[in-house]
C-alpha cells in the first residue's frame, strides 16, 4: 500500500462527485445501452460495472456512472427519482442516487485513516457474532440468488412476448404495405366509396 496523498484523494473525491451509482440493471443491459441512454443528460465519460457476487454467473445488476460534471450527475439522480426509467425493455425501473467513496475498488488511501484488523479465536467473545453473522450472509445470498432467478425469468418471458408484438405489428405493416403497392387498396376504396389520402 502507497502513502497516502492528498492531491490524488481530492481528484479522487471530485471523481466521486461526478459519478452516479444505478442499480436494478437487467443483465440484458451492456454499456453501449447505458451510455446511450444517460448521454442525453450529458457527456458519460467512465461506466464501470459492479460484478455481483451474490449470483451464480457473477452477472452485474448495478453500474458506477462517471459523468463529465457533479451537475451532471446531479440532473441523472434528481431526474430517474421523479420519473421511471427504463431499460432494455426491463419490467422495473432502474434506481439511482449519489456515488460513495466505499463503491470504488480503485480509491486511494484516505490521508489519516488507519485500518486495525484482527484475527478472532473460538474463544474470543465476538467469535459467535462473526459466526452469525457468516451464517446471514450465506442465507442472504441463496435467497438473493432465488430472486434473481425469478427476475430474470421475468424479463425473458417479457423479451419474448415483445418480439411476438414486434413480428405481427411487422406481418400487419408488410400486409398494408403490399395492399397498397399492388392498387388493391385503391381497388377498393372505390368500391365501397371510401376516401383513400395519399398519408
Amino acid at each position: 500500500m502507497g502513502t497516502p496523498n492528498k492531491e490524488e484523494y481530492a481528484a479522487f473525491e471530485d471523481k466521486v462527485k461526478r459519478t452516479v451509482y444505478i442499480d436494478n440493471l437487467s443483465p440484458r443491459v451492456t454499456e453501449s445501452v447505458l451510455r446511450t441512454a444517460l448521454n442525453q443528460f450529458g457527456t458519460v465519460v467512465n461506466i464501470q460495472f459492479i460484478p455481483n457476487y451474490l449470483v451464480p454467473g457473477n452477472i452485474p445488476q448495478c453500474a458506477l456512472i462517471e459523468m463529465e460534471t457533479s451537475k451532471q450527475a446531479f440532473s441523472i439522480v434528481s431526474t430517474l427519482a421523479q420519473f421511471p426509467f427504463m431499460m432494455s425493455g426491463m419490467p422495473r425501473p432502474v434506481r439511482a442516487r449519489h456515488a460513495e467513496a466505499e463503491m470504488f475498488d480503485d480509491r486511494p488511501i484516505k490521508p489519516g485513516r488507519k485500518l486495525q484488523f484482527r484475527w478472532v479465536d473460538p474463544s474470543d467473545p465476538d467469535f459467535e457474532v462473526a459466526k452469525k453473522l457468516k451464517h446471514l450472509c450465506r442465507k442472504h445470498s441463496a435467497e438473493a440468488a432465488f430472486m434473481h432467478t425469478q427476475q430474470q425469468k421475468k424479463e425473458e418471458d417479457l423479451t419474448k412476448q415483445q418480439e411476438e408484438s414486434l413480428k405481427q405489428n411487422y406481418k400487419k405493416y408488410e400486409m398494408i404495405d403490399g395492399l397498397l403497392a399492388d392498387g388493391t387498396a385503391r381497388r377498393l376504396s372505390c368500391c365501397y366509396n371510401i376516401n383513400l389520402g395519399d398519408d
